[in-house]
């Protein structure tokens, strides 16, 4: 089925929508939520939130783009509950790891996970996105916001681990520069 008409479901409050929208997009959301979250239980459990948030969120709102809507909803829940899971311990794994990466990068008294909600660094973020390379986009992009291991990101663009390690360390480098120029320091 379209977007646009599952949408549309939604905006009639057709419970079709729901269904709808996990036979299409259940994947994607359950892949965002479990490379965040490490637990198939608690990554269903998001995705199942993710379709309230949605029926919630429709209307007033009118998502263009329908597969990074809901997987918004799922990396905001996904992060929400990381963060309640990791209050009482502070656990390894690999958003730990990707969220440390990226805070050399981020200015001084915000965690990443705060400070990405922000509404100028987003925006900054994505502007800066956007001038790069899309290969380098990409890679960038599967590693800080579908947190994906540097393991899955070689074998999905067939690069060494060597060569994705020193592509997203060019591109943090230069979002650190990027950033240093908009006057936002570390």
């Amino acid at each position: 089925m379209e977007d646009s008409r599952i949408v549309e479901l939604y905006w009639q409050r057709d419970e079709t929508a729901i269904t709808e929208s996990e036979n299409k997009y259940g994947r994607l959301c359950f892949s965002i939520a479990n490379n965040i979250l490490r637990n198939q239980e608690d990554a269903k459990e998001c995705v199942n939130d993710t379709w309230l948030g949605a029926w919630n969120a429709m209307p007033p709102h009118r998502p263009e783009i329908l597969s990074t809507f809901l997987g918004k909803i799922t990396r905001r829940l996904s992060l929400r509950k990381w963060r309640a899971r990791t209050a009482e311990k502070r656990g390894g794994g690999g958003l730990e790891i990707s969220i440390e990466e990226l805070e050399e990068c981020i200015p001084s008294g915000q965690r990443i996970d705060e400070g990405l909600e922000t509404a100028e660094l987003a925006e900054i973020i994505s502007a800066f996105l956007e001038t790069l390379p899309q290969e380098d986009r990409r890679v960038f992009l599967r590693r800080y916001w579908y947190f994906d291991s540097i393991r899955d990101i070689s074998q999905r663009f067939g690069f060494g681990l060597s060569k994705v390690k020193m592509m997203l360390k060019r591109t943090r480098d230069k979002l650190l520069v990027c950033l240093q120029k908009e006057e936002i320091w570390i």
